[in-house]
This record gives C-alpha cells, structure tokens and sequence, in this order.
C-alpha cells in the first residue's frame, strides 16, 4: 500500500531546520565529517550508540538534503567516504555555537538531564 507524506509546517526558518536536521545524529554526523571522518565505519565508531542502520538512513536524508554528498569508488568490496557540501559546510558555524553554548552551560545541562532521567 502506498503511503503518502503529508507536508510539514514549513512557515519559518527554525521549521525548516528542524526538518532537515530532525534525527538524533545528523549535528553529529555533519561534525564529525567536518572533522575528516568520511567512511561508514570511521562514523560507526565515532557514534557507537547508533546502529549502522540509522546511521545510513540519517546520512541518506542528508544527501537528500544536499548538506552531504556520497563518492562511492569502484573497487571490492565497495568503498564509500562522504563529504560535506559547500551548503553542509555553511551550517559548521552554527554547529559549532551550538556546541560551544553546550561546553559554557555543561554542568546546569547534566544536571537537568541527570534529574530529568531520575523523573
């Protein structure tokens, strides 16, 4: 049975970046091949709590986005690295505030989450 997508609330730009980095770890993914991890495995191990399944579906979804691009070379087995795009590597900056907002409030955020998990 074919099952249609509805069109989600597009009506700002937080809607907007939220769909297209709606996933527990695309910030991650993006940063982490900033940094120069390219190939499934090198990601794998650097998000070990990710099964290689989400991880090659959040990466699909950032191909489709255009934040990602893929080079799959032509040898067996088959290797594949990825890269950022010129419109992935505009979001490094942001990422990066984000994580250093995260670093300068570091111990109110583990306390919050700390207590949220004993709720």
């Amino acid at each position: 049975m074919y099952e249609r997508k509805t069109m989600p609330n597009l009506n700002c730009g937080l809607d907007l970046i939220g769909e297209v980095l709606y996933g527990k770890w695309k910030i991650r993914l993006l940063w982490f091949i900033h940094q120069g991890f390219q190939r499934p495995s090198e990601l794998q191990r650097k998000i070990p709590d990710a099964s290689r399944r989400v991880l090659n579906v959040q990466l699909k979804e950032l191909e489709n986005h255009e934040l990602v691009g893929k080079i799959i070379y032509p040898v067996v087995p088959p290797k594949v690295e990825y890269y950022l795009t010129d419109f992935g590597k505009s979001l490094i900056p942001v990422i990066a505030a984000i994580g250093e907002w995260g670093d300068q409030n570091d111990q109110r955020l583990r306390t919050l989450i700390e207590k949220n998990i004993q709720s």
